[in-house]
């Protein structure tokens, strides 16, 4: 993206919106919940939030060019899980992640994130894939509203139904869960994403 007023490339999104809508719904999870199922089905609560703070140092890393132990490993080398300073590292991190790929050049050249090489611009918005769509999650799993900032929403959804006839792509996403024409632009992305929209904690 290239600023009209001064000609220079700028970021192709600013993730900032939407880690701010993670750390929030983060901040509304409970002691409680933290066991409970989430639409991932491996995953607890607390894996969850594990996870999301694992891919958030990784990818805060891969925009910085900061390649090493953070990038290298994969998210399937073990269950994820919550540390005990997860409630002021998850904020922090976010934040952090959002600074990094501020930065044009966090999406130009080549990175690194999961143990796998991309370009610059692709592992931005496997970044905001990954963002958006586990807000959904944490969001469903433990009974919160979720309003993703609609430019990431957009991105991520366009990421992914560009590569809905990869044959890949079940191996990462699962199979595409199909939704009704008037499905909104969140519920496309979650069934491009391989879950039920509907999905909810059985009570």
């Amino acid at each position: 993206m290239t600023d009209s007023t001064t000609g220079t490339a700028g970021p192709v999104l600013d993730l900032g919106p939407q880690t701010e809508v993670l750390a929030r719904l983060a901040a509304g999870v409970t002691d409680e919940q933290l066991a409970g199922p989430t639409p991932c089905p491996d995953y607890a609560v607390r894996h969850l939030l594990g996870h999301l703070l694992g891919l958030t140092v990784a990818f805060r890393d891969a925009g910085r060019k900061d390649l090493g132990a953070t990038t290298d490993t994969s998210p399937d080398s073990a269950l994820p899980d919550v540390t005990p300073g997860w409630r002021g590292e998850l904020p922090k991190a976010l934040a952090e992640l959002a600074d990094a790929w501020r930065d044009p050049a966090a999406w130009t050249g080549a990175t690194r994130a999961g143990g796998v090489d991309l370009p610059g611009d692709v592992a931005g918005l496997v970044a905001t894939d990954e963002l958006v769509v586990h807000g959904w999650d944490l969001a469903r799993a433990t009974g919160q509203e979720y309003t993703p900032d609609p430019d990431a929403l957009r991105a991520c959804h366009d990421f992914l139904a560009a590569g809905v006839d990869d044959p890949t792509r079940d191996a990462i996403f699962g199979p595409v869960v199909p939704v009704g024409p008037q499905a909104s632009l969140l519920d496309r992305a979650v069934g491009l994403s391989g879950r039920e929209p509907g999905w909810r904690p059985r009570s």
